[in-house]
């Protein structure tokens, strides 16, 4: 968690996801974070990413913020990561996770592009975005060029690059 709410408006609502994960039935799928690929034919990962990210970008996600009123992030081998998720149903399989459904959570719907554009460049140091962290289809958009702007990208040093 950090304490980079600055320039971060207020959140506007407040949710029980105690209710939320309690009325999920344990033999449901849960659903996949973006809509599935296309089984009709076979992409290249790195196009199978880029199709992934581009609807992450034109998705409304749901990001929590912490008890100080700030998004709630995780640090990770140098890199804060802002957690989002896909819908009420995937932040409440994370909060019964972490032992605490039982608080109310205080959370703001952000488009995706604005998460990588705009709040991911606010963060100290590099940054991304977890999307429905913890869940098996949980997502990770890298603080690498493409993904983040270019100013606030990590040099990989060529590595992936053909």
């Amino acid at each position: 968690m950090t304490e980079n709410g600055d320039e971060i408006p207020k959140p506007r609502r407040r949710s029980k996801l105690a209710d939320v994960a309690d009325a999920s039935t344990p033999s449901r799928q849960p659903k996949p974070a973006m809509g599935p690929v296309s089984t009709d034919e076979v992409l290249p990962p790195h196009r199978a990413f880029a199709r992934l990210l581009g609807e992450f970008r034109r998705t409304a996600v749901l990001v929590p913020f912490d008890e100080f009123g700030s998004l709630w992030t995780a640090d990770f081998n140098g890199v804060r990561w802002i957690c989002a998720f896909s819908d009420e149903a995937a932040l409440a399989r994370f909060a019964v996770a972490r032992g605490d459904a039982g608080r109310e959570w205080t959370y703001r719907t952000v488009l995706g592009a604005r998460l990588l554009d705009v709040m991911v460049p606010m963060l100290p140091g590099p940054g991304g975005v977890a999307l429905d962290a913890g869940s098996p289809n949980g997502t990770v958009f890298p603080p690498v060029a493409g993904v983040v702007p270019d100013e606030v990208a990590v040099d990989l040093g060529g590595a992936g690059t053909r």
